[in-house]
């Protein structure tokens, strides 16, 4: 028996190009949006963002904050676009894991104080996941890189 994905026609794939388009600029655009306000509050806040990062023990926290919030809001604003998305997405996910296991270390922590913190590294690494799948399959035909490709 031929499974379900082969029995649709080039018209069926034809007709729903428009709305899988729309529904990877959305998703696109909602995974970008965390990352781009987050850096670019991190960058309004350097102070601020230094002395969260050195309650973590980090080296250097002013560098760090900079960098990290850079980095994210121009990743964020490469994915949104979809220009290199591949890249910025797989970095992305990579740097949210990271993050994760240094600020949201659930484990570390009195029971009493853990499920918020589990909470949020547990949302963290669906982001990833859905990060490592953007770098996986490509931004889709609506980004900066289709157009690039169709040169």
């Amino acid at each position: 028996m031929a499974h379900a994905h082969t029995l649709s026609t080039a018209s069926d794939r034809k007709s729903s190009a428009p709305l899988l388009a729309t529904l990877t600029v959305v998703g696109r655009v909602l995974l970008a949006l965390m990352f781009i306000l987050s850096g670019a509050s991190k960058l309004g806040n350097i102070s601020g963002t230094a002395a969260f990062i050195a309650s973590a023990g980090l080296p250097m926290p002013s560098v760090v904050a900079v960098v990290v919030g850079a980095f994210e809001l121009v990743a964020g604003l490469a994915l949104a676009v979809g220009w290199h998305a591949r890249l910025a997405a797989g970095l992305l996910g990579l740097f949210t894991i990271a993050a994760s296991v240094t600020f949201h270390a659930y484990w570390k922590l009195p029971a009493d104080q853990q499920l918020i913190q589990q909470l949020m590294f547990m949302k963290n690494l669906s982001v990833a996941g859905a990060m490592f799948f953007v770098a996986a399959v490509g931004a889709g035909r609506a980004s900066l890189d289709a157009r690039k490709a169709d040169r």
